[in-house]
């Protein structure tokens, strides 16, 4: 991946990340599921000139989902947890 801006997808803003971010400096983001920890490290320095500490990613299966008679899948995804050593980001802010 070349381009910083197609890694991250968005945050991930769930119950769990939300507590996460509260109790233990962590930020859950959707990336690109060709997206490595690399990657994932050096866009979000530089999106949010922060300091990451450590990065873990989840490749997410998509799940059964049924319309009717149809049945289909949702999209496979890949979520990471990035800990941040110095610095914050509030998403209510950025939005």
């Amino acid at each position: 991946m070349k381009n910083i801006y197609s890694v991250l997808q968005g945050p991930c803003l769930t119950e769990k990340a939300a507590l996460l971010q509260e109790v233990g400096g962590k930020v859950v983001f959707k990336v690109n599921p060709k997206a490595n920890k690399i990657e994932v490290k050096k866009a979000v320095e530089l999106m949010f000139d922060v300091k990451v500490k450590d990065v873990k990613t989840v490749s997410m299966r998509g799940k059964k989902k049924r319309v009717g008679k149809t049945v289909g899948f949702t999209s496979d995804w890949k979520k990471a947890y990035v800990t941040l050593s110095e610095g914050t980001i509030n998403f209510a802010d950025e939005l």
